[in-house]
């Protein structure tokens, strides 16, 4: 029986057994929400029940849409970056609250996703090549740590560009609160060494390594407990320690913001880059968790969740949310089998915005920024810069130029820098695609480079081999290469363009190869095609340009040089004439 559209696929042959693992799951997962929200809200700008909120319905959306299993989302790092850059400049631009500055922008990034979910537009994000994105990453974490070691020294420091955090930072330094510090630090050294030693320390004395491994991702909530209690007991406010402050008992009261157009064109375009590295981000995450379990997930579905995740998130007065990789690596790796986890883990967060604020009141933000600092400190990849240097230039000024304008002139300008330079570089490479003039192997049908293998050439032909799609940005010099290398050899009589390669030729091309045609005819010179792919010669087969070849189009390159070595082709079952079908 076919299952109804609007019962989740996972929900099929659900049993106690799966509820108990998912149960687990999502009690780790609660424990590490509860301080990753308040923090990332923190780094939003905005206030820290907004963290908490946007971990409840957007859990319960994408749950019941998303195609992941084990993806769990809510704010992360760098959307929540992305989200004080974008409010604090819409805000300046217009007078608007934060806490509405930032409602709209979940409302317009939800509205985005979802749309471009439904005209099936995941392909797009591919603008956003590897390179770029992890430049991208890189950038935005160092200036996420920058902005967070004056939440560590007890000193404001306001800016959203690497060089202006720091300036911020030596200004304020003569006036560093020690209590601050030295919880700040505490902390950090605890969560750093909890993260690489807690789970070898937790196996050692007998734990199960899976539940070890959880333990230690949850080591923040330890951290979070302790300190409390001390800042209750030792009156850290009274010290100079910053605390989270009151924050508002219960839920939000349900609805959406009221319509401002002129603070939602302020924020049309950060919704859309913010939308962007949150579906490319998410959808790395749900690739790689689905992989190690042979699974898989629907791209274009991912849209529709996320849209849905980031739509309930504004219905419930929160901030952007995408897949984060920490929570859904703590999922995973707790042994959550379906979105059920979320839904319990969704329920729990309810339960501690309920009953809890009174006492996350009294954290201090310090211990806050220490979560985001040591959460983020691994996003920082050097490894990637150093690997595209060595292994291509291209990529290496990609990521090197993405770094650099991020950290100088912010995300939005470092991002769309990166979409640009992914464009402007791909086309600059397949702008100058490899041309190869081939020769047969001795003894077999196989045509090589005559620069790499020793071959056999006949003086009269020409083969060339173009390994790339032919279009606007690379016509031109195909067309010079062949002209070329006709000017070196007077006594050719044939050329032949091999297609192997060739997925497509657009309108520009095909004008170049008419060009071609022409220019060689006037010269006793031949044009032919071997080797053509089907959907190519379809479209070929859709101009003019067949019946006005000089020559023929070949199945094979060997059929096409034993035909022309007799300089007499003859039209048979190896070729046939432009008006004939491909055999």
């Amino acid at each position: 029986m076919k299952r109804p559209a609007y019962i989740p696929a996972w929900l099929s042959g659900y049993n106690t057994q799966t509820l108990s693992r998912d149960g687990i799951a999502a009690v780790v997962v609660t424990v590490m929400l509860i301080p990753q929200s308040l923090a990332y809200a923190m780094l939003a700008g905005v206030p820290p029940e907004m963290g908490l909120y946007a971990s409840i319905l957007p859990l319960v959306a994408y749950g019941l849409i998303g195609s992941s299993r084990t993806l769990s989302v809510g704010p992360v790092a760098v959307i929540s970056l992305m989200t004080a850059t974008a409010v604090e400049k819409a805000v300046a631009g217009t007078g608007a609250s934060y806490v509405e500055a930032a409602v709209a922008l979940t409302l317009l990034s939800g509205g985005m996703l979802l749309l471009m979910g439904m005209l099936r537009l995941g392909v797009f994000t591919n603008l956003l090549s590897q390179p770029v994105v992890a430049g991208f990453i890189t950038a935005s974490s160092i200036i996420i740590i920058i902005s967070q070691v004056q939440h560590l020294l007890g000193v404001a420091a306001s800016g959203d560009t690497a060089w202006s955090l720091l300036r911020g930072l030596g200004a304020g330094l003569s006036s560093m609160n020690l209590p601050t510090v030295i919880v700040g630090v505490a902390v950090v050294a605890y969560l750093a060494w909890a993260k690489s030693r807690l789970a070898g320390l937790l196996a050692r004395l007998g734990v199960p390594a899976g539940a070890a491994g959880s333990l230690s991702r949850a080591a923040p909530i330890l951290a979070v407990i302790v300190v409390i209690a001390l800042s209750g007991v030792l009156d850290l406010q009274e010290r100079g320690v910053a605390l989270v402050g009151h924050i508002p008992a219960g839920l939000p009261a349900l609805g959406l913001p009221a319509f401002n157009p002129e603070l939602w064109r302020e924020l049309l375009l950060p919704a859309f880059l913010l939308s962007v590295i949150g579906y490319v981000e998410s959808v790395s995450i749900g690739k790689t968790l689905a992989a190690r379990r042979r699974q898989s997930i629907a791209p274009n579905r991912e849209l529709v969740g996320l849209g849905a995740a980031n739509l309930a998130s504004a219905f419930s007065s929160g901030i952007p949310v995408t897949g984060g990789f920490s929570r859904s690596a703590v999922n995973f790796d707790a042994g959550a089998e379906t979105q059920m986890a979320s839904l319990l883990a969704a329920f729990g967060i309810l339960v501690a915005a309920v009953t809890l604020t009174p006492y996350l009141g009294l954290l201090p933000k310090a211990v806050l920024a220490a979560t985001i600092i040591v959460a983020i400190a691994p996003l920082v990849d050097l490894r990637t810069p150093v690997l595209a240097w060595n292994y291509s230039k291209t990529d290496f000024v990609a990521i090197a130029g993405t770094i650099v304008v991020t950290l100088l002139e912010g995300v939005e300008l470092g991002l769309m820098f990166g979409v640009a330079s992914s464009v402007a570089l791909h086309l600059y490479k397949t702008s100058k695609p490899h041309i190869a003039i081939v020769g047969q192997v001795p003894g077999t049908e196989h045509f090589r480079n005559v620069n790499r293998h020793e071959v056999l050439t006949d003086p009269g032909i020409l083969t060339l081999r173009v390994d790339e799609s032919l279009y606007f940005a690379n016509a031109a010099y195909v067309e010079n290469r062949i002209y070329t290398a006709l000017a070196e050899n007077p006594a050719i009589r044939h050329v032949i363009l091999m297609c192997p390669a060739i997925n497509e030729i657009d309108l520009s091309a095909l004008e170049a190869l008419s060009s071609i045609n022409a220019t060689l005819r006037e010269q006793g010179v031949r044009f032919h095609l071997s080797e053509v792919k089907g959907p190519v010669m379809d479209c070929l087969k859709k101009s003019s340009f067949l019946e006005n070849m000089t020559g023929n189009v070949y199945l094979s390159q060997h059929q096409a040089v034993t035909d022309l070595q007799s300089d007499n082709p003859r039209p048979d079952e190896n070729c046939f004439e432009p008006t004939r079908k491909q055999r």
